[in-house]
């Protein structure tokens, strides 16, 4: 941890007024870091906010902090992860394919590759297939092989997708666990006593603790990590916000039946594409209507085939734009076409310093200076657009209750009509059409304290 400080440092630092205070370190408070990096350990200062100090940070060096958390997690995990040429996150070994022909996987048989799981899609009729590329073979030179005995065919890297905020003192993402929860593949979990019982609402991230108050007499049910139950800090907030209800804490549409697929199953090669587009055909079968991603990750051709053929069918596919701040490239599933993405605002309905920006900015919902519902009965600070993304989809499930193209459609406009505009007037790619879910951002009085 100490090397990662050293190189994140300068980084956080770099042209910030405290950058002359480095000689009484231990009076420096880091923030937490976006897009899920490692936590520094070192708590916030007294005097200062998260959202102040986070505004030190210089906005062109946000790119490199996901970099250097990438890197991180490839040298922790040499045997299983890679990066693709632009430097993104893939399992190492794994080509994907959309839908091959029988003739195609001959092929690709002939040549040394082998078949290591199958993803039928049953709700989109569609299935992918992971092939193992042979021993001695580089990744992306067999995926250039496989698109020359298949041109016809569709073939990509089996990129991992992140989570976009940061849990302060959970953990990060789809690793932190917590143990001793019941609940697992497709189970349901509570009495269904629930102010909207014909609201349903789909979530893809990490696990939940769903013995949280927050989802007392909530049903949950539950897909992923072939029926065992792995709790994580980010998932469990993600869906406190959207659906989560307590005297004093409630998400977008509190009580609403949720359906939530764990991606991450505890591993650090959890959010594979597969797995994601596992999940997002599972909510179609479920004819869930409105499905929150808060993951991002770099294009690719499966999930961008996936993406559409959901939205097709009349799914509304909400996701967060990301933290790499407002120079990054885009980052996916938001900025596919139709997919409705989500920035985040602080208290003063700033966006975040490290928000992307773009045209794949459709709202703003608050992200920062919030709590959310943490493993074993707590609350926590959290920070990103992660959490702004259940807002606008828990708002958004209250209106669209079956699967329905024009009805999706509908309430997106009806949406942008009552949202208020910030910024630039009209549409921006700062905020969107504006900022929704203005007063869902429980207080953080509730850090620190235990749910009943």
């Amino acid at each position: 941890m100490r090397k990662y400080l050293a190189l994140l440092l300068p980084l956080i630092l770099a042209q910030s007024p405290l950058a002359e205070a480095q000689v009484a370190l231990p009076n420096v408070r880091l923030p937490n870091l976006p897009g899920g990096l490692p936590s520094t350990g070192l708590p916030l200062n007294g005097d200062r906010t998260l959202s102040g100090l986070s505004d030190d940070l210089d906005p062109r060096r946000l790119e490199d902090l996901r970099r250097l958390h990438i890197l991180d997690l490839i040298r922790k995990n040499p045997k299983a992860i890679e990066a693709d040429p632009n430097g993104a996150p893939i399992l190492r070994g794994e080509v994907v394919a959309f839908s091959p022909s029988d003739t195609a996987l001959e092929k690709a048989r002939a040549a040394g590759f082998a078949v290591l799981r199958e993803r039928v899609l049953d709700g989109l009729d569609a299935r992918l297939v992971v092939l193992k590329v042979p021993d001695g073979t580089a990744t992306r030179r067999a995926l250039k092989q496989l698109k020359g005995l298949d041109p016809e065919g569709a073939y990509d890297f089996n990129h991992l997708y992140t989570d976009s905020g940061e849990v302060l003192g959970g953990g990060a993402g789809g690793v932190s666990t917590v143990a001793g929860t019941s609940g697992g593949a497709s189970d349901d979990v509570g009495s269904g006593a629930n102010n909207s019982a014909s609201t349903r609402v789909g979530l893809i991230d990490g696990g939940l603790d769903v013995s949280h108050d927050v989802f007392r007499d909530i049903v949950i049910h539950q897909h992923g990590c072939a029926g065992a139950a792995v709790p994580a800090a980010h998932g469990t907030a993600v869906a406190s916000l959207m659906i989560g209800r307590s005297p004093r804490f409630h998400g977008a549409a509190p009580g609403s039946e949720l359906y939530a697929a764990d991606v991450y199953c505890g591993l650090p090669t959890g959010g594979a594409v597969d797995a994601v587009a596992d999940a997002l055909a599972w909510l179609v079968r479920e004819r869930v209507a409105v499905i929150n991603v808060s993951l991002v990750g770099p294009p690719n051709v499966m999930l961008e085939n996936v993406v559409r053929m959901v939205v097709a069918r009349g799914h509304v596919v909400v996701a967060a734009v990301g933290n790499d701040g407002p120079a990054a490239p885009p980052l996916y599933p938001a900025s596919y076409p139709d997919v409705v993405g989500v920035t985040a605002v602080d208290a003063h309905q700033r966006a975040l310093l490290e928000a992307c920006r773009g045209r794949q900015v459709k709202f703003s919902a608050p992200g920062a200076d919030m709590s959310a519902a943490n493993p074993a009965q707590s609350y926590a600070v959290v920070r990103g657009t992660s959490f702004a993304s259940p807002i606008v989809a828990g708002l958004l499930a209250e209106a669209v209750r079956v699967p329905d193209k024009e009805a999706a459609q509908r309430a997106v406009a009806d949406l942008a009509k009552h949202a208020i505009d910030l910024g630039a007037p009209g549409p921006d790619p700062v905020y969107g059409f504006g900022l929704v879910g203005g007063d869902l951002h429980p207080e953080l009085a509730l850090v620190g304290s235990r749910s009943n």
